[in-house]
């Protein structure tokens, strides 16, 4: 019995430094004095660790969630870990899109630049219930949302955005949009998709939406990628026994990545030159990755099809006016 765990025990300290040596570190020294950032979900987990980067690079950071205490407490990290004084919180709740329009209207309103937007917010498997908006609500939180925030402030991004310095826009994608599917008309159904596939659909929506708003963007100085964090540790082991949740607690960051490690890869679209010469990819790793986004049956084609009809189907969701848009025409 002993030899076991003891076995059990090397094989999970081999895997464990082998984890955390093979995980990718942004190694972009640029600064961003000058620039301004919009990161959602930034007061948590791999949000804040993104926002407390480029805070430590000089950026007027701009952090969002829905909760005022939340906020308001990301804020004295920040400001504290950093000394960068220039971070603001803003409410954002991306369950109501009332209230992602009176966010934007704010940005606009109040806002000369927008260099990078990091669309990071996002939920879980929480559920399979409609939002006030008639919308999914994971689908509605991790996609949908950043759609309409993303489109609204199309026009401050493009003013910002120069040939030799593009506004960039990051999404973050997930391994799961692997096992997310085509079948765009039914993704706002309640009791039509396990929980998980509404989660995997989600992330697929983000890769989806990049590839369709590239194509809009030939002539502006904007690019949109998509970040996969890959496999990060979370705190769910606080919600069992002292002794499971060790357990949980140990193997989460023996095989899983830390929310700093989490943040990585997105830091890394952002700032790394290569990374903003290029619109529309996945990276993973700190690396474009050549991997299919789903399952390699999937004609390119049918992607393709299948980002048109989510946009359109998008827009029509969340009710885009083009007189949202300004001067920006898609």
């Amino acid at each position: 019995m002993y030899v076991i765990l003891f076995i059990i025990s090397i094989v999970l300290v081999l895997v464990h430094i082998y984890q955390k040596k093979s995980n990718a570190i942004c190694k972009s020294t640029k600064q961003l004095n000058g620039k301004t950032v919009i990161v959602t979900g930034g007061t948590l987990g791999i949000g804040l660790r993104i926002a407390l980067d480029f805070a430590h690079r000089g950026a007027r950071i701009i952090i969002a969630c829905p909760y005022e205490k939340e906020g308001t407490n990301a804020r004295r990290i920040i400001v504290q870990k950093t000394e960068n004084r220039n971070v603001i919180f803003k409410c954002l709740d991306l369950a109501n899109l009332e209230s992602v329009r009176n966010f934007a209207k704010d940005i606009l309103k109040n806002e000369d630049r927008l260099d990078i937007l990091v669309n990071n917010a996002g939920v879980g498997v929480v559920g399979d219930f409609l939002t006030k908006d008639g919308i999914n609500f994971i689908m509605q939180v991790n996609y949908y949302g950043h759609f309409l925030l993303t489109l609204l402030l199309l026009p401050l991004l493009s003013k910002t955005g120069t040939e030799s310095e593009k506004s960039r826009i990051i999404n973050a994608t997930s391994m799961l949009r692997a096992q997310g599917s085509l079948d765009v008309e039914n993704y706002n159904r309640v009791g039509y998709w396990y929980q998980l596939s509404i989660y995997s659909n989600s992330k697929l929506s983000v890769v989806l939406f990049s590839k369709a708003l590239t194509r809009r963007l030939q002539n502006h100085n904007i690019v949109i990628n998509n970040a996969n964090p890959g496999l990060v540790a979370t705190r769910i082991y606080e919600s069992y026994n002292i002794l499971v949740g060790y357990i949980l607690k140990y193997l989460l960051h023996a095989f899983f990545k830390n929310p700093w490690e989490g943040a990585q890869t997105a830091i890394h679209v952002a700032l790394d030159d290569d990374a903003g010469k290029v619109s529309g990819q996945v990276f993973e790793n700190c690396k474009m990755t050549n991997k299919a986004w789903t399952f390699p049956w999937r004609k390119s084609n049918n992607m393709d099809q299948a980002a048109e009809k989510l946009w359109d189907q998008s827009v029509k969701l969340v009710k885009l006016e083009s007189s949202e848009l300004g001067i920006f025409k898609l």
